[in-house]
């Protein structure tokens, strides 16, 4: 089912009762190492979390990374491959590579600075020849935009979709990935002028606890129908929003993880709804890598 009406999807949630199908967390996940001190000026366009006229210090990039690594495998194994100093967004491998129940699902990008992501031999070997997932391939599809877990956020228990639409994902990606993903249901909706990706704007930890900042959606119908389904969430405000605090991930059941940053922007009473919900919150400096405009999500590709 594919909605794009916050009164629908309230409708089909509650319709259709939808039951704890998967695990709701990922039982591994790869990195890609952070290549090139260079910003991707394609990507600037769009990204207005980029530092604008800034390079990365790339040792220092590197550090952050492969500590994150390092904690993020408390949780789960974490594999990591090398960075192409050609993809200078390289390192945020969640928007070009997802996986769902034996599928390796590649997307297609809106810049061609990354989408030459796509046809790295290496990952998709790995998935097809190691694991032995079958690949599905949106890459080089000319009638659409579809940047994966960047634009989706995905309830995997539950196989429900959440997508904004924006510059990085229109109404035929959000469709083409509600079909390679198998979601039993999509919410589809508008970002807010100027939000680029939904994983900036909203996290939904282990299928439990959303994180949104509502002001990253056009409509604020929408948080208030997701933050209603789960009966609970944590509202972040701009400047939280801005530190990353959206940008999270829970890749066990018992913890979150989010950049050092945006944890240090969490007042009291949020870091308090976290720990009722059951997490323990992880968190590992990456300040030099959000100013690619990303952050600790979306280094995170989850491997399920």
């Amino acid at each position: 089912m594919f909605v794009t009406d916050p009164r629908d999807f309230l409708a089909a949630f509650s319709r259709e009762r939808l039951p704890v199908r998967h695990a709701a967390s990922a039982r591994a996940a790869f990195l890609v190492a952070p290549a090139s001190d260079a910003l991707a000026a394609e990507s600037a366009r769009d990204n207005r979390y980029m530092a604008a006229a800034t390079a990365l210090d790339l040792d220092r990039a590197a550090s952050q990374h492969g500590e994150l690594a390092r904690r993020l495998g408390d949780d789960v194994p974490v594999l990591t491959f090398p960075g192409d100093p050609a993809c200078p967004d390289g390192l945020f491998p969640n928007n070009v590579f997802a996986t769902a129940h034996g599928r390796l699902i590649v997307g297609r990008m809106r810049h061609a600075v990354r989408r030459r992501e796509a046809g790295r031999g290496d990952v998709r070997a790995f998935f097809r020849d190691v694991l032995g997932y079958r690949t599905i391939d949106l890459s080089q599809r000319q009638d659409l935009v579809a940047e994966l877990t960047g634009a989706l956020v995905i309830d995997r228990a539950r196989g429900i979709g959440y997508c904004g639409l924006s510059e990085r994902c229109d109404l035929a990606g959000a469709r083409a990935m509600h079909e390679a993903f198998g979601l039993a249901l999509t919410f589809c909706f508008e970002l807010a002028a100027g939000e680029y990706h939904t994983n900036v704007v909203f996290a939904l930890l282990a299928g439990r606890l959303p994180l949104l900042a509502a002001d990253g959606f056009r409509d604020a119908a929408v948080p208030a129908a997701i933050a209603q389904v789960y009966g609970d969430a944590v509202w972040l405000d701009a400047a939280q929003k801005h530190a990353f605090a959206g940008n999270a991930i829970a890749l066990a059941p018992r913890r979150a993880w989010m950049s050092a940053c945006a944890a240090a922007s969490l007042q009291p009473a949020q870091l308090a709804a976290i720990e009722r919900h059951g997490f323990a919150l992880g968190e590992a400096p990456l300040d030099e890598i959000e100013k690619a405009g990303g952050s600790l999500r979306c280094c995170v590709a989850e491997i399920f």
